[in-house]
């Protein structure tokens, strides 16, 4: 079954509210987002955003230009439905963050909560970091949250590479300084808990 099947039938079978990653708030992400780009005007991708509620409480801080990318079109047409008339005001992207046309410089904030833990090979890590390079400008920050190195081996029936900040230090290379890291246990609906490490990056190069 290919990535995007998977992640379509997840969302079909499956509550919102029930998935092993659901937050009833993102107040990590929301958070983190705020401190590097307190801009209303900043540009902002949630990568493998889904039906996440981030949108909505982006939104309703005023931030202007968000964009939110998903494999899932389910899970994006849940969001939709979810905000409502609000939804024109976002862009939304039914594709595969690692061969979208990004445009060059363009973003502000490259947001990923629990996206570059399922990339478990090196090209596909590879991949992904050259498309977040092309697409931040100089200046712009990573936002990322993955699972802890003692964290879960698997994630709906999917193999992870769990990470600390130093293997994303490595992964992302010098374009990327570490500004700050911290660990955060998420608690999933069902009540298991879930390390995660939450870091920032700038792009220096």
């Amino acid at each position: 079954m290919s990535n995007k099947l998977h992640w379509e039938q997840v969302y079909q079978t499956r509550d919102t509210e029930a998935v092993g990653w659901y937050e009833s708030e993102a107040r990590t992400s929301r958070a983190l987002i705020r401190d590097v780009a307190p801009n209303a005007n900043a540009e902002i991708a949630d990568i493998g955003g889904g039906a996440s509620v981030l949108v909505d409480e982006l939104l309703a801080e005023g931030y202007r230009h968000l964009t939110v990318f998903d494999l899932s079109g389910v899970a994006l047409e849940k969001a939709r439905e979810r905000i409502g008339e609000r939804a024109e005001a976002v862009t939304w992207q039914e594709a595969d963050v690692l061969d979208y046309a990004f445009p060059k410089d363009a973003l502000d904030v490259w947001h990923d909560r629990a996206v570059f833990h399922f990339l478990t090979g090196a090209d596909q890590r590879a991949a992904y970091v050259r498309q977040m390079q092309h697409a931040l400008r100089p200046g712009g920050h990573v936002v990322i949250g993955t699972f802890a190195l003692d964290g879960p081996k698997q994630c709906t029936g999917l193999p992870v590479q769990r990470h600390s900040p130093e293997t994303l230090q490595e992964a992302f290379g010098p374009a990327f300084a570490l500004v700050m890291s911290r660990r955060e246990v998420h608690v999933t609906p069902g009540g298991t808990e879930q390390p995660y490490n939450w870091c920032v990056f700038r792009r220096e190069l």
